[in-house]
């Protein structure tokens, strides 16, 4: 089912519309062409209901038509999604116990930030595998799901690092930090890569995208700090990335739970 001729100029109306169908258990996917203002629903069976809340909102849309599809092909792209999902689960959660395991050894806080962004990942991706074919309104709610994790993840990194900043003077393993992250780079630009593979526009890959971006830009921070550490002979620049991880984190914790909405 296609609906365009004036139905969308912002994303705030296809948030409207999202709302305006959340609910309806025959729709199985919504997509949006924003630039050239189209809809495509694909549900079950004819719904007349569908039209008429669209219809219902006065944006001024028109159905364009209705075509019988194969739904051999969505499930072959769902069964696409959930094996590369898999794959950055995997990768992230192997990541999460080397960088935590490696962070105590060498008493970095940036490692230990890091290692806890890559377990909040894994997490986001097992619930994305949960939501991979399902209808619109639990994507929107694993969203918003992974996205209070997060901000969970990381209000418990700013108190271990208040808490480091008072009372602890030892100094960081500078060569550990930066081989770790090294590695942990190189992981997560293979993740983004598996990832844009799927091609999706749909709110759980998108945030997989965005978290898997995130953390290609910690690593390298956490590769500087393992230099400054090395020039400065200090704690201060592994706890500094460590505070900057976590504000990173409630950032996309934060446009997370936009995606959800």
């Amino acid at each position: 089912m296609g609906i365009g001729g004036g139905i969308m100029d912002c994303p705030s109306e296809e948030n409207m519309i999202r709302l305006k169908l959340e609910g309806l258990s025959e729709i199985k996917k919504l997509e949006f062409d924003l630039e050239n203002r189209k809809l495509t629903i694909l549900h079950t069976k004819q719904v007349p209901e569908i039209e008429n809340k669209i219809n219902d909102l006065k944006l001024g849309s028109k159905l364009l038509g209705i075509t019988e599809i194969d739904y051999q092909e969505d499930y072959i792209e769902n069964k696409f999604q959930t094996r590369l999902l898999w794959m950055v689960l995997i990768i992230n959660f192997v990541f999460f116990v080397i960088e935590i395991t490696t962070g105590f050894i060498s008493n970095s806080m940036g490692l230990v930030a890091d290692s806890l962004d890559m377990l909040a990942d894994s997490i986001v991706y097992g619930l994305s595998i949960f939501a991979v074919g399902a209808v619109v309104s639990i994507k929107k709610k694993v969203a918003s799901l992974s996205g209070y994790f997060q901000i969970l993840l990381a209000l418990l990194g700013f108190f271990e690092i208040i808490r480091r900043f008072l009372y602890y003077d030892k100094i960081p393993d500078f060569k550990i930090m930066i081989i770790i992250s090294i590695f942990a780079l190189i992981a997560n630009a293979i993740s983004l890569f598996i990832l844009q593979k799927s091609k999706s526009n749909d709110a759980h890959m998108k945030a997989s995208m965005i978290f898997t971006s995130n953390d290609i830009i910690i690593n390298i921070g956490v590769i500087i700090a393992g230099i400054l550490v090395l020039i400065t002979n200090s704690k201060f620049p592994d706890l500094i990335i460590g505070t900057i991880v976590f504000i990173i984190v409630v950032q996309s914790a934060i446009r997370i739970l936009k995606l959800g909405k």
